[in-house]
Formats: structure tokens, sequence, C-alpha cells
């Protein structure tokens, strides 16, 4: 496979992602935190895809990329409401949510009954996840690789496993979102991030 690098800013770019997409292609873009490789996430085998591409192990579950909080309804079910509140406070931004998944996502996901849901504050990201709706997106790396901050760092490691890179230039992030888990009666951090446990519970304090 041949691995295209594309300068966001060209007048085909975001034509040529959606394109790709719509064959059920991968393509990586930068977000607010690290790059990402995004893939239809209503396709089990551009899901598979994405699990080539890096090497990764069936176990760890893709997440989920917004553009807007109503498609949040297209991907999640029976949302806890301390998820809403968070989302508030900190969406656009690097917080994961992990809430109950909607039933029509397929399986090849993830093993849970669960879902990572963000919508990340970057204008390339959004612009893109805007047009196509929500995508399964995963960080821009192979499995155990160190996490990529350039078009340049991701052909360096997904040169040959993915069709289309998109260049916005270095993340102005990178440290990947803190992730929490909703599902229980209470947040669960379930991966450190930009976002303190503070943070979090500052947001739910007056919420209860």
């Amino acid at each position: 496979m041949k691995t295209i690098i594309l300068p966001a800013k060209h007048p085909e770019a975001m034509e040529r992602a959606l394109a790709t997409l719509a064959e059920g292609g991968i393509v990586a873009f930068p977000t607010d935190t690290v790059y990402g490789i995004g893939a239809r996430v209503d396709d089990p085998q551009a899901i598979a895809a994405l699990f080539r591409a890096k090497d990764r192990p069936a176990e760890k579950a893709i997440p989920v990329l917004l553009g807007r909080a109503e498609d949040l309804e297209k991907v999640a079910l029976n949302v806890p409401s301390t998820a809403f509140r968070l989302a508030e406070a900190f969406w656009p931004g690097p917080l994961t949510l992990v809430v109950p998944r909607h039933p029509s996502l397929p399986a090849i996901l993830g093993p849970q009954p669960t879902v990572g849901v963000r919508i990340p504050d970057h204008p390339l990201a959004l612009a893109l996840l805007r047009a196509w709706g929500p995508l399964a997106v995963t960080s821009a790396n192979r499995s155990g690789g160190a996490n990529t901050l350039s078009a340049a760092e991701v052909y360096a490691q997904l040169n040959g496993h993915i069709p289309l890179i998109l260049d916005g230039g270095r993340t102005p992030g990178g440290t990947p979102s803190t992730v929490v888990d909703c599902t229980g009666d209470e947040i669960k951090i379930l991966r450190a991030g930009p976002l303190s446990k503070a943070d979090l519970t500052n947001a739910l304090k007056d919420f209860r």
C-alpha cells in the first residue's frame, strides 16, 4: 500500500479524506492531543483495518471521535448524567468518556458493552468529523510505538499500512486524553492525561 501525505490546506485534502473513508480506507489526521488514524465507525472491515495497521490486540477497544455533541446519541445509549456534565465542561477537549455503547456499533470495535467517546479541540479534526460524522479513531502509531505528533512521525511508523495522512502540522497537545469511566456510581480514571481528578471533581461538585 502506498501512503500519501497531503497538506491539510491542499484544496482537495478534505475531498480526498472523505473519499478514502467512503472506500473503507484509513485517514491519519492531527487532534488536540496526538495524531490519530480514523475509519468509518459503521464498517467492520474498516475497523479491522485499523487493528491491522497498528498491530493492535483485538481486546483493546477503539474509541470514537465526534464532531458535535448531538452525535453522542448515534454511538451511545443511556448515557449517565455525569458524562453529560463532564462533556459540557470539557468538550471539545482532551477528555474521553467511557459510556454504554449503542447496539448498532460493530462488535469488532471492542469486547466491552461500552465505548470511549470525545470531541477533539482541533480545527482539522473537527472539520473532518463534522463533514463525515463519528469515526473510529485510535492513536496513529504502531502498538507499543511512540505517540506521533507530526505527519512525518506518522509516516515513519505507518508508511505502507495506511493510504492517507493529512498534514496539519504538529499537534498542540502531545499527551493522550484523560479517559474516564462514567458507567459506575462514581467516575473512575482509566488513563491519566491532561485533565486531573481534581479538574473532573470540580466540574461535578455542584452537579449532584
